[in-house]
C-alpha cells in the first residue's frame, strides 16, 4: 500500500489515502513503458518525405559532351545524381511509421506510469479545485501552494471549462481528462496533478 497525501488548493494537508499497488498492476513494467513510448514517438512521425529519382527530374537526356577528347570526366545527361539539380541516387519514398498499440497494453502502460509517479512522489492530489473565475493567476497560485514548479499534467475526472481555461496558458502545463490519460503524457511531465475524485476514478 502506498500512502498518498490529500491537500486542499492552499497546500494544507487534509488526509491520507491508501492506494493498493495491485490496482495499478502491482509493479512498474519498465520494458513495456519503453516499448509504448517508442510506439507513441513513432506514431508522431509524418513519414511524408519524398525525393526525386533521376528519371523523375525535369531535364534533357542528351549527353552533355562527347565521351573522349574534351579533358573532362566522362558524364552522361544533366539529370544524373552527380550533377547539381539532378535526381537522387537513393531516393526516399513516403513511409508509414505507425506502430499498433493494443488497448490492454496502453492501459497497462498507463497504470505503470501512474504507479511510477506514486513511487517517486511526483504526484499531487487535491481534494478539489474551485476558482471564482477562469484566470491563469489563480491557477498559478494553486501550483505554488502545492510546490509545482516544473512541467505538470493536470488530469480532471471530467470536462471542466473553468479549470481548463485557467491552466492552459501556464508554462509547460498539459490539461487532460482521466479517460484520455496515457503513458506518453504522464512520463513527459514531471508532476501529475489529480483531484481526489480523479484518483478514485482511476483506481476504480
Amino acid at each position: 500500500m502506498i500512502e498518498v497525501p490529500i491537500f486542499d488548493q492552499t497546500g494544507k494537508k487534509l488526509e491520507s489515502l491508501q492506494v493498493d499497488e495491485g490496482k495499478l498492476g502491482g509493479t512498474v513494467h519498465k520494458s513495456l513503458l519503453k516499448q509504448t513510448l517508442v510506439a507513441y514517438h513513432a506514431n508522431k512521425r509524418q513519414g511524408s518525405v519524398r525525393t526525386l529519382a533521376r528519371g523523375e527530374v525535369a531535364g534533357s537526356t542528351r549527353k552533355v559532351f562527347k565521351q573522349k577528347g574534351t579533358g573532362n570526366a566522362r558524364t552522361g545527361g544533366i539529370r544524373n545524381p552527380i550533377k547539381k539539380g539532378g535526381g537522387h541516387a537513393k531516393q526516399k519514398r513516403p513511409k508509414d511509421w505507425r506502430q499498433a498499440i493494443p488497448k490492454k497494453v496502453r492501459r497497462l502502460a498507463r497504470n505503470s506510469a501512474i504507479l511510477l509517479k506514486l513511487q517517486s512522489s511526483d504526484i499531487r492530489v487535491v481534494d478539489d479545485i474551485t476558482l471564482s473565475e477562469p484566470k491563469t493567476k489563480l491557477m498559478a497560485q494553486v501550483y505554488k501552494a502545492l510546490g509545482i514548479d516544473r512541467s505538470c499534467l493536470l488530469a480532471l475526472n471530467g470536462r471542466n471549462e473553468m479549470l481548463a481555461r485557467s491552466a492552459r496558458n501556464l508554462d509547460r502545463t498539459t490539461v487532460t481528462t482521466v479517460s484520455q490519460l496515457n503513458a506518453w503524457d504522464i512520463l513527459n511531465n514531471r508532476t501529475l496533478l489529480l483531484t481526489k475524485a480523479a484518483l478514485q476514478e482511476i483506481l476504480a
